[in-house]
């Protein structure tokens, strides 16, 4: 275990947790060829519930398979492995204490018709979670969504369930919904309300989409640019959704987004790393290409983070 001084330094910024739950933490963030860096890469792997399954494996059908999964975030040396029920169940026994892992107890699917209150269904449990050997448990809010309060008083409830068992908690933080535009669901002043939103819910590790230099609110533009907040570049936008998540005192990870290639992907970590955030959460970007293309970027990406491209 790479229990080192930047870990300690991390793990002392979570002042109310108990040693369970720091615990777990510390099993995430000394996990893999990252470990000890206070950096991280997971794999997410709830697609298949978001998008349906064609969608998700078909481009690499050795993905229908939930084993390749774990497999392929082992072999790449990642921080750890988030999923839904079905999914970590079908390889718990199997790969049995080899990663760590975030069960992911909400989904939605493409199939509702919910559009000003997107919402996403409980899909597990607390206790799934600890049958499963996990180490943290991933919830999704919709801030923006018409459905919202609904959603984060659930998390509300299983954040608090979850630490006092001494499980993390992973918030997917994703605003969409009510009168949000699409351009609004990734404008840097609204992931970054969207984190801040996350921290104060508390939440151990953020999670929200790479932002863009969009301003959605009228109220929140005017401050920008009242104060010359620098968002011109992705490092500066990266920059100002970790300053939201309490100053760099939360964790915050960064998704993948839309396929993309290989370059963008690498300069989008770069600017990440650069930014001050903690790492990369990528799903489709990875597990939607064949494993040794998968394996070789992942390679890249944690290059980066260790400061060696």
């Amino acid at each position: 275990m790479s229990f080192t001084p930047e870990i300690k330094r991390i793990l002392a910024n979570y002042e109310s947790d108990n040693p369970g739950t720091k615990a777990n933490l510390a099993r995430i963030l000394t996990q893999g060829r990252l470990g000890g860096t206070g950096k991280l890469v997971i794999l997410p792997v709830d697609q298949g519930f978001e998008h349906g399954p064609a969608r998700s494996f078909a481009p690499n059908p050795a993905g229908y398979d939930p084993h390749y999964h774990f497999q392929l975030a082992i072999d790449a040396g990642l921080s750890a492995y988030a999923a839904p029920l079905g999914m970590l169940e079908a390889g718990a026994d199997t790969f049995a204490g080899q990663i760590p892992l975030i069960l992911k107890v909400n989904s939605s699917n493409s199939l509702s018709a919910l559009k000003a209150d997107p919402s996403q269904a409980v899909t597990a449990s607390v206790g799934d979670a600890l049958r499963l050997g996990c180490s943290a448990i991933g919830y999704t809010i919709y801030p923006g969504s018409d459905a919202q309060f609904d959603m984060i008083e659930q998390l509300r409830a299983m954040a608090e369930e979850a630490k006092s068992v001494g499980l993390a908690v992973v918030v997917w933080s994703y605003p969409r919904g009510g009168t949000l535009s699409k351009a609004g669901e990734t404008a840097v002043d609204i992931c970054a309300y969207a984190a801040h939103m996350a921290a104060l819910l508390g939440a151990h590790i953020i999670k929200v989409k790479p932002p863009t230099d969009y301003l959605e609110l009228e109220p929140a533009k005017k401050v920008y640019e009242k104060e010359k907040i620098d968002i011109s570049t992705q490092v500066a936008r990266y920059k100002n959704v970790v300053d939201a998540c309490f100053n760099g005192r939360r964790i915050v990870v960064f998704s993948g987004g839309e396929a993309k290639d290989t370059a963008s992907i690498v300069a989008e970590a770069k600017a990440i790393r650069d930014g001050g955030g903690n790492g990369s959460i990528i799903g489709r970007n990875t597990f939607q290409r064949p494993r040794a293309e998968a394996l070789a970027l992942l390679d890249q990406i944690i290059n980066v983070y260790l400061g060696k491209s």
